[in-house]
């Protein structure tokens, strides 16, 4: 080691850096013999939010010290804090502060998560990939098709297997994509069989080159339920296509109560229930997620002892982004003419009813023996502690869901907490915040750090501010309120 290099011990990389460089994860850097984090110490003010320009007494009276801001509206988060890492150092930051006439204590870190990973939510009616279907970025593999959802596809990436399992290559294009998919940006996945998806937590899924707009109002069954008394009077029959169940009016039940008569309609695929069809057709990015583009070709010959001349068809998929209207000649040939007002109306309430189509990006990881050890010298009575709901875990200052089960394995939505709050170190893991708040006599009791606990004012240092100050999520519940103590389970 050159004699102005030091040593960061902020991950198992330990780097050496020279004077005026960063290390390897551009967090932590030399600067003039000191290490320093390069990025701000997050915290959540809730007079931010207030919009606040004027400094009240606060209720303090002469003892006002000149802080912007009352403590009990103020939460350090773990953005920027520092890990534990080589663990058996109390977490870098043990906030003391009082709620309500509550002693509350927090106690903040970013923890190094090995085992980690991204579950993706894609709101889009189309087929992206079978399941299992191996999902790439930049052509390594990064996780794989999962379960498909009302109206969503699933996709499940990250894991210690692709962050550590496989090739080096692949360990850093898995970490790359997880560390942009939780920081807000875009990452491009192809999936292996299936589509090009560009993903981005909260914006339109863009696949195959085009921007998705919504997601369906529900399966085909669903669809007539729903709408099957828009169309009595003003049509003979209707057909939703879709991928899954594919509805037919006169067939549903919601039909017969309507007493919409038969129709003579023959349809390909799977018979469920009544009015209720399987596999129509193929998976693919067309009519319904399915891979026609002509809707007749569903269509068998009609049954020309029920049938009629004249009779009056409407076939809409489940997003109302594809219709057409028929009518039967003499032969009983369906011959599409222009939809009637009537009928563009109840297609135009389908895609009202629609949602707008988003990507939901869920973090999940497991917090381990390591990052527990930053809060108790006996790591267990920490999940313990989570487990009876006295500790309330938070990433960001976001609220997080806590699996059920061993460990503390949990579950945050991305765009719940401040941009940019990941990091990562090149073993390759993802860097997250976590925070743990709890009565300060229920830290005491689980065995922490009381000789570390401080007050929230030592965090401030006017001279050498490194603090970031941001309003909190409008939709979090303040995680210092005493009020509002537990997880959503």
């Amino acid at each position: 080691m050159a004699d102005d290099a030091i040593r960061c011990d902020a991950c198992p990389v330990l780097c050496y850096i020279r004077p005026g460089r960063t290390g390897s994860c551009d967090r932590y850097a030399n600067h003039d013999g000191q290490l320093v984090r390069m990025d701000p110490h997050v915290v959540l003010d809730r007079a931010v939010s207030r919009g606040d320009s004027i400094v009240p007494f606060l209720g303090k009276g002469n003892d006002w010290n000149g802080s912007l801001v009352s403590e009990a509206d103020t939460f350090v988060t773990a953005i920027g804090a520092g890990t534990t890492y080589p663990d058996y150092k109390p977490a870098p930051f043990i906030i003391s502060s009082q709620v309500a006439g509550v002693d509350m204590v927090t106690v903040v870190t970013e923890g190094i998560f090995s085992y980690c990973g991204v579950k993706l939510k894609i709101d889009t009616d189309r087929h992206l990939g079978s399941e299992c279907s191996p999902v790439r970025a930049q052509g390594e593999v990064v996780g794989h098709v999962t379960t498909n959802e009302y109206g969503s596809q699933m996709l499940s990436l990250g894991g210690v297997r692709h962050l550590t399992g496989g090739s080096r290559r692949e360990g850093t294009i898995t970490c790359e994509t997880l560390l942009n998919l939780c920081n807000g940006n875009a990452a491009q996945l192809e999936i292996e069989g299936g589509a090009n998806v560009t993903v981005q937590a909260s914006q339109p899924p863009i696949v195959d080159g085009i921007r998705e707009e919504r997601m369906r109002v529900g399966c085909g069954s669903a669809t007539i339920g729903m709408f099957a008394k828009q169309w009595e009077g003003k049509v003979d029959e209707v057909v939703i296509v879709d991928d899954h169940i594919t509805g037919v009016l006169s067939e549903h039940q919601a039909g017969k109560l309507l007493g919409i008569p038969e129709t003579g309609i023959k349809m390909k695929g799977r018979r469920s229930t009544p009015g209720r069809y399987f596999k129509v057709a193929e998976p693919g990015t067309s009519w319904g997620g399915t891979n026609i583009s002509d809707p007749l070709s569903i269509l068998a010959p009609f049954d020309a002892e029920v049938a009629w001349h004249g009779l009056r068809l409407l076939m809409v998929s489940t997003t109302g982004e594809h219709s057409a209207y028929f009518e039967l000649d003499e032969q009983l040939h369906p011959i599409e003419k222009e939809l009637p007002p009537s009928l563009n109306e109840s297609v135009a309430r389908i895609r009202e009813n629609c949602e707008p189509a988003l990507c939901t990006v869920l973090f999940m990881g497991g917090a381990g023996g390591s990052l527990r050890a930053g809060v108790t010298e006996n790591p267990v009575k920490l999940t313990h502690s989570v487990r009876d709901t006295l500790t309330r875990v938070t990433c960001g200052g976001a609220p997080v869901y806590v699996w059920p089960g061993g460990g503390i394995t949990l579950m945050v939505d991305v765009s719940r907490m401040p941009q940019n709050g990941f990091g990562y170190v090149p073993t390759p893991a993802l860097v997250a915040p976590i925070e743990f708040t709890m009565r300060l006599s229920d830290y005491a009791a689980l065995g922490g750090y009381m000789s570390h606990v401080r007050p929230l004012s030592s965090v401030h240092k006017p001279e050498q501010d490194s603090r970031k100050c941001l309003a909190p999520h409008p939709e979090n519940p303040w995680p210092l309120d005493s009020l509002e103590r537990g997880r959503t389970r």
